[in-house]
């Protein structure tokens, strides 16, 4: 693409325009390489951006091409959370792609270095290689180590669970005000399988990332490593016109579901690979991903829900060592090619599990089936919860309505929320948010005051990877969409049976079909750019995408 923009006597002007960079006529003979990152000093898991994409750029530079670095934006979930900022957080996505796009084609690029650490950057930059399908490689910023109170691991999640420990005088203000300046430790992504985290790993699953991508922490000559060699490799596929839809098929989207549930499953990471998918017009919908889950032995458990960290899960074998595993059962495909010139298989044959009590070995998983689809009067299109941190498989309870996620912890902080209850927090979906915002705040809340054994969620909203307990997100059809989530009045029975894939509203079909015609939907006032996206949002069955066609 470069060649055709910047040779020829006709593109003195371009190329004027490039030797006002610094440029010399050397570099324009050769490939020019975007190195994409959202570095910036606002994103803990960005602030280092820059070291990888210097050292991603003395790859490309060794590797006989030019590279020129591009910024991205990306908004940080966790100083977001539980405000009307998060609502901008899964959009973003839809912008990371559109600019990848415009960038990438305006200025004739030959391949792209994609350097992000939050997860709606990671599928963002993702949709936009997909959508440019120019070479492309992955590295991402990794985590950061755990930080040590008292001689225990605490990360993120701890903060917002501590809140409520706090508030029922289970932990003092103080002991909360020694862990906020500890748990986050350093630059990079949270210390558990939250954040990017997730999808940093699947990265590797899908033939986009090279091996150690998902786990290498986030300061450290190995990520140094892992960005040179990148570097290097972008060249290679520039030079072999290996393009991301070479390697982005349905059977690697299938390894990607595999590695996910493997790893407890993320809701997110469903919604993220979706919406991935549609870009290479490969269908996904949550009866495959149901399928793909529900034969998928879950073999590691980091925090929220173990004890062990990201840095414990490098220090056993990584996600190699796990698709090693899967592979024993013949559950990932490891002909694939990936963006280091060799299969898969060529990358986890040698790879083996280190600690056997933190990834543990296919014969002795710790469940099966990590993402649970769940179906019924409820969600007639769907609903997600993660299998393997439900506190419990089937619950009864009477609904508590809250058309916002700020109502709902007020609620639940004031102690309103009893035992038994099922919190119903609706108008959070895609349109209605509008946004589809992570319901961290009230899930924490829950956790905070000691009910998470004894207290279900249900919401339209998205459920973040920090959750514990019973949650059941992305309901579809969403509550500015129609759905029955919105027709739920306060002491409603509603039942929850993950292991049978159900959720269901326990009020007669007449009795709805009443509410329904009385309905006059919550009109959410959005304003700015997030009105166009409510217009355009299809729904999170689909991936929270935008229409193609309207």
């Amino acid at each position: 693409m470069s060649q055709e923009l910047y040779t020829g006597m006709e593109k003195a002007p371009q190329r004027a325009m490039l030797k006002a960079l610094g440029l010399t006529d050397e570099e324009l003979n050769k490939p020019l390489i975007a190195v994409i990152s959202s570095r910036s000093d606002i994103v803990p898991g960005h602030m280092h951006l820059d070291e990888i994409a210097d050292a991603v750029k003395r790859g490309i530079c060794a590797g006989g091409c030019t590279p020129v670095t591009l910024p991205s934006i990306s908004v940080c979930d966790g100083i977001a959370a539980g405000g009307a900022g998060l609502r901008y957080s899964l959009p973003t996505r839809e912008l990371i792609a559109d600019s990848v796009e415009t960038m990438l084609i305006s200025h004739g690029f030959d391949g792209a270095v994609f350097i992000p650490n939050s997860k709606n950057a990671v599928a963002g930059m993702l949709m936009g290689a997909a959508r440019v399908n120019i070479p492309s490689v992955f590295v991402t910023g990794g985590p950061m180590e755990s930080g040590i109170l008292n001689g225990k691991k605490i990360g993120f999640a701890s903060l917002y669970e501590g809140v409520g420990n706090v508030k029922r005088g289970s932990v003092s203000l103080d002991e909360l005000t020694n862990a906020e300046a500890i748990a986050c430790s350093a630059a990079g992504s949270a210390n558990g399988m939250y954040a990017a985290n997730p999808l940093g790993c699947v990265l590797e699953a899908l033939g986009m990332a090279l091996a150690g991508n998902g786990t290498a922490p986030a300061i450290g000559s190995e990520r140094t490593r892992i960005a040179k060699t990148s570097g290097l490799c972008v060249c290679d596929l520039v030079r072999n016109a290996e393009t991301p839809k070479m390697i982005l098929n349905k059977r690697a989207f299938t390894n990607a579901l595999r590695l996910d549930s493997a790893l407890g499953g993320s809701a997110g990471t469903v919604l993220h690979l979706m919406a991935v998918a549609a870009e290479c017009n490969i269908p996904l919908n949550l009866d495959y991903v149901q399928t793909v889950s529900s034969a998928t032995p879950t073999l590691v458990s980091l925090q929220p829900y173990g004890e062990a960290d990201m840095a414990d899960f490098h220090r056993a074998g990584g996600v190699q060592a796990v698709l090693h595993e899967l592979a024993k059962s013949n559950l990932i495909d490891g002909s694939l090619r990936t963006v280091s010139g060799s299969s898969l298989s060529d990358l986890y044959e040698h790879a083996h599990v280190k600690d056997s009590a933190v990834i543990h070995k296919i014969d002795n998983p710790i469940a099966t089936g990590g993402i649970a689809v769940l179906k019924g009067n409820l969600a007639e299109m769907g609903a997600l919860a993660k299998r393997t941190n439900a506190s419990k498989g089937t619950i009864s309870g009477k609904a508590k309505c809250f058309d916002r996620e700020e109502d709902a912890v007020e609620a639940i902080y004031s102690g309103r929320i009893k035992k038994g209850d099922v919190v119903v927090i609706r108008y959070e979906g895609p349109k209605g948010g509008p946004g589809m915002r992570e319901m961290i705040a009230a899930a924490a809340a829950i956790v905070g005051m000691g009910l998470e054994d004894d207290v279900a969620i249900v919401t339209d909203g998205r459920i973040s990877g920090v959750t514990r307990g019973t949650v059941i997100g992305h309901v579809c059809p969403e509550a500015a969409d129609g759905g029955k989530i919105a027709l739920v009045k306060d002491g409603d029975i509603i039942k929850i049976d993950i292991a049978g894939g159900k959720v269901s509203l326990e009020v007669p079909a007449k009795e709805l079909q009443a509410r329904q015609k009385k309905l006059r939907p919550k009109d959410p006032n959005a304003t700015g750019w997030l009105l166009r996206y409510q217009n355009l949002v299809t729904t999170a069955a689909e991936g929270a995408v935008l229409k193609k066609k309207f």
